[in-house]
């Protein structure tokens, strides 16, 4: 058992007389001057002239009865814990003041605090020497009934266990583990977790990364419309993002047959000449609407032609 003990001490003090007891004055043996006995209830003997001990829970008895009958037994000695003694209680089991001692020094525990180990009564030193640990942060003896903080094998006083950056106690709070100490939550993410590229707030989960820059999800937007890029195609124009939509608006090249943007999206593949550009599906002769996507050609004027419509026109 672990805890601070307590002792109890009988309301009894030596003399002639104790605490809750009267003593009658000196008068000669057999002489009655109230005309009544008032004898021992334990010999019977009449107590005038003769010192005695009377109680709240108990009659007059003279010193011997007293000794006999209504004392308790050391359990540390074994011996009667007489009336001018003064007795210790622990655990319903009564104890003169120098028997009530720790284990290991043999210190008097009466005053003093002291640990049950077991049957062992031990004082606070012995018990934090023997059985308590040690705060890895001040290298002191944590004290039993203390708070203390326990992680992977070692042992905090609650006081000493606080955050590496602000010093303030973590308690009970979360907190992150670092190969120097510990952090609190929001110190960790104030010095350690990336910070959005747009709205520089700390990005605690999820978020998307472009250009080797972290974005809150609701961050990620087209530059023109705004509308949210992640989980969506996007290209860029001068390091700006912008959905397909706007793009094709903005910046992309048109196809000389569709009129349609080349976005690079989809097919992707787009041929050019000079200052025009098809769409790699779209690039065939004017006048047969031969592809002509991987063999010769033959420009006349605004017209494309493959090499049998150019022999013929």
């Amino acid at each position: 058992m672990s805890g601070d003990g307590t002792q109890e001490e009988k309301g009894c003090v030596s003399g002639s007389a104790t605490v809750q007891k009267s003593e009658l004055p000196d008068v000669p043996l057999g002489q009655d001057s109230m005309g009544e006995r008032f004898d021992c209830a334990g010999c019977k003997q009449s107590l005038y002239g003769r010192k005695f001990i009377q109680t709240e829970d108990s009659p007059p008895h003279c010193i011997s009865c007293y000794n006999k009958l209504l004392t308790h037994t050391c359990a540390e000695c074994k011996e009667l814990i007489e009336h001018n003694a003064r007795e210790l209680s622990y655990e319903n089991q009564h104890y003169h003041e120098h028997c009530f001692r720790c284990f290991r020094c043999e210190r008097s525990l009466a005053d003093e605090r002291f640990t049950c180990q077991g049957k062992a009564l031990l004082c606070n030193e012995c018990f934090c020497n023997e059985f308590s640990s040690k705060c890895v942060a001040c290298d002191k003896t944590i004290q039993p009934g203390s708070r203390k903080l326990e992680y992977r094998g070692s042992t905090w006083h609650e006081t000493c266990f606080v955050c590496l950056n602000c010093e303030q106690p973590i308690g009970s709070k979360a907190f992150v583990p670092d190969q120097d100490g510990h952090y609190c939550s929001p110190c960790y993410e104030n010095k350690f977790s990336p910070r959005c590229s747009h709205c520089k707030e700390v990005l605690v989960s999820g978020g998307v990364t472009y250009r080797d820059e972290a974005w809150h999800r609701h961050c990620f937007v087209c530059t023109g419309c705004k509308v949210e890029l992640a989980g969506k195609q996007f290209t860029s124009e001068e390091d700006s993002p912008y959905c397909v939509q706007c793009f094709s608006k903005l910046y992309a090249r048109k196809c000389v047959n569709c009129s349609e943007p080349i976005t690079g999206f989809g097919e992707g593949k787009f041929v050019s000449f000079g200052e025009r550009h098809w769409h790699q599906t779209c690039f065939s002769c004017s006048l047969c609407s031969a592809s002509l996507v991987g063999v010769g050609f033959f420009p006349e004027e605004d017209q494309i032609l493959c090499r049998d419509c150019s022999t013929q026109s």
